[in-house]
């Protein structure tokens, strides 16, 4: 039976908006990140078949295949290709789904799998918002999508609005989670949990977004995003610049360079769900992976639930039933930050070390996603 084991992972520390990363070109924050991953991992970089690259903002310095010039810029061999995907939020999960797809396949042997988002040069949005300025129409503007869903408001604060409301989930109660996301961001930085995963960008060695003087008044005191509303800035992921990526090999890539495996992708899943609530996407994945697994949720060990708004987690906690205190056990999104299309290789990243590091056996890794989508990836320790 083949396997896809991922042999490497790594990760830039996360920066704010306008923070250390913000000037530095995208294909070169990627190429720091490939630089340490095969580096980390022993493999000659032209050993590499394909690198697959997520990024959701494909506009500007992120546009032209990403990918491919990351490639080059990190210094690999000219043969090496790449390609950019845009699975929203999901991007670099599903670039890490099609890196071990391939190596299960027997097509591939080594794959990179990771992305890139640096926001303070492309802001969210950028690809709509400009093209709507040169006068192109909407995403949504066909008649197959109003003849369906009409012209009511889709975004991610309204899909998060109503998340809270249908799970009756009030603004004390995701002010209280995410105040435990910024003390377990920083309690995982004081104690020195991220230092193997991250690769420093010059003196750069810390995620930038936790907050430590933050209080339950001040989070009180904040305005909600909308009149009448639920959510505040604070109980958003914040915007950031970032990247991450994971190497994949084979079994026989494996015995052929001496590759040491982290754990193996034992599971993957995708999932559609309603592109209005847009952001409930993790609770049917989740379901979806268990029962393809034949995994116990009592048996993971630790589970990364991306923190796009406080309510997705906590929608997801009432509905799975899974351990609070094993849900982002470092923080999450909303202390840590979101760089769109690396986001997805963060997590797994995260998720990755913490297993190896405390002998968990299995973890699991779920993201919402733009349009009503969610990856889901079980891993189990090698």
């Amino acid at each position: 039976m083949a396997d896809a084991f991922v042999v490497g992972a790594v990760r830039s520390p996360v920066r704010k908006r306008n923070g250390g990363l913000s000037g530095v070109h995208p294909a070169d924050l990627g190429a720091h990140v490939l630089r340490a991953l095969v580096e980390r991992a022993g493999v000659d970089p032209g050993e590499v078949d394909d690198v697959l690259w997520g990024c959701v903002g494909q506009m500007g310095p992120q546009a032209s295949n990403i990918g491919r010039t990351t490639v080059l810029s990190a210094g690999f061999p000219e043969s090496v290709p790449a390609v950019t995907i845009d699975r929203q939020c999901g991007s670099s999960q599903q670039a890490l789904h099609f890196a071990a797809q391939a190596v299960l396949a027997g097509v591939s042997d080594l794959v990179v799998a990771g992305g890139v988002e640096v926001m303070s040069q492309v802001p969210i949005g950028s690809p709509t918002t400009v093209g709507l300025e040169h006068g192109m129409a909407h995403p949504r503007g066909g008649q197959g999508w109003a003849d369906r869903y009409g012209d009511q408001e889709i975004s991610q604060f309204r899909g998060a609005e109503l998340i809270a409301q249908r799970w009756d989930i009030s603004r004390e109660e995701m002010e209280a989670y995410a105040l435990r996301s910024h003390a377990r961001a920083l309690a995982a930085i004081d104690g020195g949990l991220f230092a193997e995963e991250i690769a420093p960008v010059g003196d750069l060695v810390h995620d930038e977004g936790p907050r430590r003087g933050t209080t339950p008044e001040k989070l009180a005191s904040l305005n909600t995003l909308r009149e009448g509303g639920r959510l505040t800035a604070a109980l958003a992921s914040q915007v950031s610049d970032g990247a991450a990526a994971l190497l994949v090999a084979s079994g026989a890539a494996v015995r052929r360079l001496n590759l040491t495996p982290i754990a193996r992708v034992h599971t993957m899943v995708v999932t559609g769900s309603d592109p209005v609530l847009m952001l409930t996407g993790p609770i049917p994945a989740t379901e979806l992976l268990l029962k393809r697994s034949g995994v116990a949720l009592a048996d993971i060990g630790a589970f990364e639930v991306n923190e796009a708004f406080a309510s997705v987690p906590l929608a997801w906690l009432k509905d799975t039933g899974a351990d609070p205190e094993r849900t982002n056990p470092q923080g999450g999104a909303i202390a840590l930050g979101h760089p769109l299309g690396g986001t997805g290789a963060r997590l797994a990243t995260t998720l990755l070390h913490r297993m190896r590091r405390e002998g968990l056996r299995y973890g699991l890794q779920t993201m919402c996603e733009g349009g009503g989508m969610a990856n889901a990836t079980l891993f189990e320790l090698a």
